[in-house]
């Protein structure tokens, strides 16, 4: 059901308008992890470090599907927020059209270049042919992923985060099942784990799109909206391009880094694997709600409601740092625990390699979790230059200090540091603009 995020007490608008999108990421996450849970547990560790090795470079995919979906969602939301209901119909078209134009590239520049991206990550000779295998059936599943990430930000945008939560929650329960089926039943190994995500996503992407068309019929219009708006689309084009570049500039990064991990063996490879699934659930659990934050902002943007985004800033920070405590405890005294459920306890090098990474990285969630928080708003408010600035500079550091600190302590431990010194620079840099940004709306109304 739509929802009006320009009324209510911000601090509660937001928990009930971002509590579905968190569990909506938890059961999002649920894909990745139980394709590494199985493939550490029940085909090898090998191809545990394939499922990992593939899933870098995915995200490249991954980013520019939401930055299609982030272009469209905060239009949308502006639009809705100004009720503006014959634009906000052509807003969707147009970001349909254009996703679907940007999907048939990548998934050409997919079939053609994924071998060589393989060979420039340095992936060792004993993963490289599940890597490729995995991938060559992710790729046909591109679309899936494209219009999923379109219906879902079409939802977010009008304020329904309970919609989409219920896809996820049905469709990532039935990836497990389908992944277990796949490759413990028809012993069809890692093209069991990448099949049973291309039919689990194209289930739930027909669903997601078929009820947004449903839902997008009830808003009140006279005549017909233009199927394609050239305006729209350079709105839609302002919000998405810098996220897609901000996103895929991190794959690439997180690739770079890869590649430098892949340097020390496949232990390594499989340690890293496990414990950056743990670690990407907590910082997509962080964006996602940034993502809550973009809309909220976008929202009251259009209804010209200002100082509810400041006061949105705020009660995000509260909510990223709650959850902020219980992954830092959960990680850093239960860590063990938690990577033995994608590998066997005689991994012992990449049982080390994953808990070293959690120890240094946990703590520095509130650093990160607070950049977040503030780039929501930034992207909200389509301050764009200014978002990307922040997420390169943290870029660039994690990436320059990877292979510095790897080559200066000869040891994958110096790979991890590079995390917590990029994230307290680039937390700092996005502050400084949220805080010159929103001085620059007037004050003259209070929150409702």
């Amino acid at each position: 059901m739509n929802k009006d995020l320009t009324a209510g007490k911000p601090e509660t608008v937001l928990w009930k308008f971002c509590l579905p999108l968190f569990g909506s990421i938890m059961f999002q996450q649920l894909y990745n992890i139980a394709d590494s849970l199985v493939a550490g547990k029940f085909i090898s560790e090998n191809a545990l470090a394939a499922v990992g090795n593939s899933y870098e470079i995915t995200l490249i995919f991954i980013a520019f599907a939401f930055g299609c979906n982030m272009g469209c969602s905060i239009v949308v939301s502006q639009l809705f927020g100004a009720k503006k209901y014959g634009k906000l119909k052509s807003a969707v078209t147009t970001a349909c059209i254009f996703s679907g134009s940007v999907c048939i590239l990548l998934m050409a520049a997919g079939i053609l270049g994924c071998d060589l991206l393989l060979f420039l990550i340095r992936t060792p000779k004993e993963v490289f042919s599940d890597s490729k295998l995995y991938l060559d059936i992710y790729i046909w599943g591109l679309p899936f992923v494209f219009f999923y990430n379109i219906a879902t930000g079409i939802f977010s945008a009008l304020g329904d985060s309970k919609t989409p939560f219920c896809f996820l929650a049905v469709s990532s329960i039935s990836n497990i099942a389908a992944d277990i089926l796949f490759v413990k039943a028809f012993h069809l190994g890692v093209a069991g784990i990448a099949w049973a995500t291309f039919l689990c996503q194209g289930a739930s992407c027909i669903l997601a799109v078929f009820t947004v068309w449903i839902r997008l019929k009830k808003f009140p219009y006279q005549g017909k909206p233009a199927l394609f708006d050239a305006g729209l689309l350079k709105k839609i084009i302002v919000i998405a391009v810098p996220s897609v570049l901000q996103q895929s500039f991190i794959s690439v990064g997180n690739i770079l880094i890869q590649s430098v991990i892949n340097g020390f063996g496949a232990s390594v490879m499989a340690g890293y694997s496990a414990a950056v699934k743990l670690n990407n659930l907590v910082i997509t659990s962080f964006t996602t709600i940034g993502n809550g934050i973009s809309n909220y902002s976008a929202q009251n943007l259009g209804a010209r409601k200002y100082n509810r985004i400041k006061d949105g800033f705020l009660a995000g920070i509260k909510m990223v740092w709650s959850l902020c405590i219980p992954f830092c405890i959960l990680y850093l005294c239960f860590g063990k625990h938690l990577l033995l459920l994608f590998m066997e306890k005689n991994s012992s090098a990449a049982l080390l390699t994953g808990r070293q990474f959690l120890w240094i990285l946990s703590p520095f969630y509130f650093i990160i979790s607070a950049k977040l928080a503030a780039d929501g708003i930034l992207r909200g408010v389509s301050a764009m230059r200014q978002f990307m600035a922040a997420t390169f500079t943290d870029l660039i550091l994690r990436v320059f200090l990877a292979f510095f600190l790897s080559d200066l302590t000869k040891n994958s431990i110096g790979i991890w540091f590079a995390w917590p010194v990029g994230w307290t620079i680039a937390m700092t840099i996005s502050i400084f603009f949220y805080r010159r940004e929103c001085s620059k709306y007037p004050c003259s109304e209070k929150s409702a």
